[in-house]
């Protein structure tokens, strides 16, 4: 095989503020995985999440650069591999400790090969109906109150707006939280709407605002705790009347099977699950457990978001609108049809790069 790698910059056409900070660019890899004249796209996206210092546990940050020095280095172990020897490839990345987004990358540019190769979708691949994705959910970022209406405004000519996901957790306390939810609400009442604190509450928050919450309408929370403090999760668990969900605290199908007990859903990221391989095996363990499916994103384009759209017959809720925020994607794909992000018919991905960007 032979790897092109190249890097990419987006820029947010809103920033997007959750409870760790602020972020309006992001600058990604494009890996080209080529073998038989033919090329298979994956993407690498940066992301980072904090650690629980009262709780000694560190946070995970993976660079731009951390990925690209980690993907330069594995591609020429790779060379002399077929991209059918997926098994084998993976191995390599285990042993030589390859961050997960690096590995997504690989991952999904060896699905595109194969389906590239066979003519065929990956969703067509995997027997999936795309009848049976649900509408996916614009994100409306920590804001003031009169500043999340406007967000929700923003959103509404892009996929109408019909599910929210309101990230709280703010640093001026849950009073704020409170504020900015009954804003968006009075703005869209008629969305569902979702929460993500991003582990930005304490336990004894996250009971209050998960009553309060459920007053409201809400369906479920995401990441009320932070992650490393899963042991309070049972608590919070019995205590909720609402439906909880985790994403920090859960990377891969390793990880489901503890949490069981304590959450009602996960949070699959390909940057987090290292690709379309285990966000496939995360989905059965989920299952297998009794709980709730998400696919999730970070700053990805539509080249990762279009991966992960493949899979969508398998979720129950879809929070994959980065690349809706993005002035300057270089590639297109999936395209939002009545507020669902379905992949076309084309093999592979189905990702095409822009002539031109807007």
């Amino acid at each position: 095989m032979h790897f092109v790698l190249e890097t990419f910059t987006v820029h947010k056409r809103f920033p997007l503020t959750i409870s760790r900070g602020t972020t309006s660019q992001t600058t990604n890899i494009w890996l080209r995985v080529e073998q038989q004249g033919i090329e298979g796209w994956g993407e690498a996206s940066p992301f980072s999440i904090r650690g629980d210092d009262k709780a000694g546990i560190s946070g995970v940050r993976q660079s731009a650069e951390e990925l690209w020095e980690a993907l330069q280095m594995v591609a020429s172990r790779l060379e002399t591999f077929s991209p059918w020897e997926r098994q084998k490839i993976e191995q390599v990345l285990r042993e030589t400790e390859v961050p997960s987004a690096a590995c997504a990358a690989i991952d999904l540019a060896l699905h595109d090969w194969m389906g590239k190769l066979t003519g065929v979708p990956l969703w067509r691949q995997w027997g999936l109906n795309r009848r049976r994705i649900v509408p996916i959910s614009v994100t409306v970022g920590i804001n003031s109150p009169e500043g999340a209406r406007q967000r929700v405004r923003d959103w509404l000519p892009l996929t109408g707006g019909g599910v929210l996901k309101i990230k709280l957790g703010s640093p001026a306390g849950i009073e704020a939280d409170r504020e900015m939810l009954l804003a968006v609400r009075d703005e869209a009442p008629q969305a569902q709407l979702l929460v993500d604190a991003n582990g930005g509450w304490s336990l004894e928050a996250a009971i209050q605002m998960c009553d309060w919450l459920a007053s409201q309408g809400v369906k479920y929370v995401e990441q009320p705790l932070a992650a490393g403090e899963e042991n309070q999760l049972p608590i919070l668990y019995e205590r909720s009347p609402l439906p909880i969900f985790v994403d920090e605290s859960c990377f891969t199908s390793h990880d489901i099977p503890k949490l069981a007990d304590r959450v009602h859903g996960i949070n699959i990221k390909l940057m987090k699950s290292g690709g379309l391989t285990e966000a496939m095996r995360m989905v059965h363990t989920a299952r297998a457990c009794g709980l709730q499916v998400m696919f999730g994103c970070y700053s990805d384009s539509t080249l990762a978001n279009t991966a992960a759209s493949h899979l969508a017959p398998l979720a129950d809720y879809l929070d994959l609108d980065s690349h809706l925020n993005l002035v300057d994607d270089p590639f297109t794909g999936a395209t939002v049809q009545d507020g669902r992000l379905i992949p076309n018919d084309l093999p592979g991905l189905g990702v095409q790069y822009r002539a031109s960007n807007p």
